[in-house]
């Protein structure tokens, strides 16, 4: 799997560790910035991860900040992306069998480097369930005119 990863100031530890859980995991990646702890805004990074998971250059997107709350509300403003807050394993399950989201955003000052590794390898695994679902997600793409 092709992903696209980023993070703002503030989350630069745990992007360093989610990269090197992505490389054992055996996916690609590409970063996408930061790349030192100079501050920068968040909404800048998630754009390039959001704009290419929605070009299709990237099957997921990986987002991190202090508290995910303003790259998954960033992400969210780009056509055809489904970014998802998640704290542990069942919201990242959810996140992927029930709303197929295709951007993981992560707080790198809520979660431990133990969750976060949980949680992105639950995301990155977990296919969408399709069935009942389906329509929920067209009537999401619907809001997005």
């Amino acid at each position: 799997m092709r992903i696209a990863i980023g993070c703002d100031h503030r989350g630069i530890a745990l992007k360093r560790f989610v990269i090197d859980l992505l490389a054992k995991l055996g996916h690609s990646y590409e970063d996408l910035g930061t790349y030192d702890d100079n501050p920068v805004d968040y909404p800048d990074i998630a754009r390039k991860v959001a704009t290419g998971v929605a070009k299709g250059n990237f099957d997921r997107g990986i987002l991190i900040c202090s508290t995910g709350i303003g790259m998954c509300m960033s992400a969210n403003k780009v056509k055809g992306i489904r970014a998802a807050l998640c704290h542990d394993v069942f919201t990242a399950t959810r996140a992927r069998l029930h709303n197929d989201a295709n951007v993981l955003c992560l707080g790198a000052e809520v979660v431990s480097q133990e969750v976060a590794r949980e949680v992105v390898t639950v995301f990155l695994n977990t296919e969408f369930e399709g069935g009942r679902h389906i329509k929920r997600l067209d009537k999401i793409r619907a809001l997005e005119c």
